[in-house]
């Protein structure tokens, strides 16, 4: 990107629940441009491609296959092709796609900044990862703990036929699902945290539009000497001086809703030593830390600006 140029951001889907927050959240930045598309014109390869060459960064906001046909009409341009920031599962896994979670290791924001292409993480990986790979890397977690991910989020992250149905008043208040355990997440979230045994994740969806609680339960005789407070100080050491992930002290009781419109999430160890048992959980917003809120946390790392992640509501 030449010095002084306007960086510009197009992004590919931007009618969908996620496009649409990462536009909220642009739109409120002077230095940064958003090149639109006609809505009739949003599934025209050629109109597309036309405004991937004027962009200095393409946002994929699709499912995994249009996705991927995306990234090969990028791909045509050459030379002139943009830079790729994928929110779809397409790419997450893909060794040629630099992961998006900055808080992965101190290494991961250079590596975001220098990338052509960044897949941004997925909404319930996000907080597991973030609780289990600093345990492992510290030797508290053995990687082949037998984790169990427990999870909830609101309605917003089931696509929108979901949203239809919970709108509509004809979902249930609540409702558990991936009961065949082959959620597509499953293989990030194993890679990434640094296990080596599958984890079983049991995800879930509440009478709320957005908001989220990952929940991991330990056994401490199965650790490596781990206490809740080495637990808990192991994640703070981790974690000093990051922007959006805090460690906080431990709630009795946790709603998922409490985040919505930041970018923050929250890290917690809730621990019984005497019984040998801890929980781990953290609570973010599904469509923030989880999706529109880290994509634009991305762009300012590869763009070397200033970004606004959260909603204006959230102010």
């Amino acid at each position: 990107m030449a010095k002084g140029k306007t960086p510009t951001i197009f992004i590919d889907g931007e009618a969908g629940t996620t496009g649409l927050q990462i536009s909220e959240r642009l739109a409120r930045l002077s230095h940064i441009a958003v090149l639109s598309i006609a809505p009739e014109r949003r599934k025209d390869p050629a109109a597309r491609q036309a405004l991937m060459a004027e962009a200095d960064v393409v946002v994929l906001c699709l499912p995994d296959a249009a996705a991927k046909e995306s990234t090969a009409l990028a791909a045509q341009l050459g030379a002139a092709a943009p830079r790729l920031l994928d929110a779809s599962t397409a790419h997450r896994v893909n060794p040629d796609w630099v992961y998006g979670l900055p808080e992965l290791t101190p290494a991961q924001p250079a590596a975001i900044a220098a990338a052509a292409r960044v897949a941004n993480p997925g909404c319930y990986p996000t907080g597991a990862i973030l609780l289990l790979r600093p345990l492992i890397d510290a030797g508290l977690l053995p990687a082949d703990y037998p984790v169990s991910v427990n999870a909830i989020s609101g309605y917003s992250g089931g696509g929108n036929a979901m949203i239809a149905e919970y709108e509509a008043r004809t979902a249930p208040g609540f409702e558990l699902y991936g009961l065949g355990l082959e959620h597509k997440h499953v293989v990030e979230l194993q890679h990434y945290s640094g296990l080596t045994r599958r984890p079983i994740f049991v995800p879930s969806v509440g009478d709320f539009r957005q908001g989220m609680i990952d929940s991991i339960p330990l056994h401490l005789d199965l650790l490596h000497g781990a206490t809740p407070a080495r637990i808990e100080e192991c994640l703070r050491a981790r974690y000093a001086g990051a922007e959006y992930v805090r460690v906080v002290v431990a709630e009795a009781k946790l709603e998922p809703e409490a985040l919505n419109g930041s970018n923050l999430i929250e890290l917690s160890v809730h621990g019984n030593a005497a019984r040998g048992h801890v929980v781990l959980t953290a609570r973010f917003d599904n469509l923030g830390k989880g999706a529109s809120g880290a994509a634009v946390q991305n762009l300012g790392l590869m763009l070397g600006v200033e970004v606004e992640t959260r909603l204006a509501a959230a102010e």
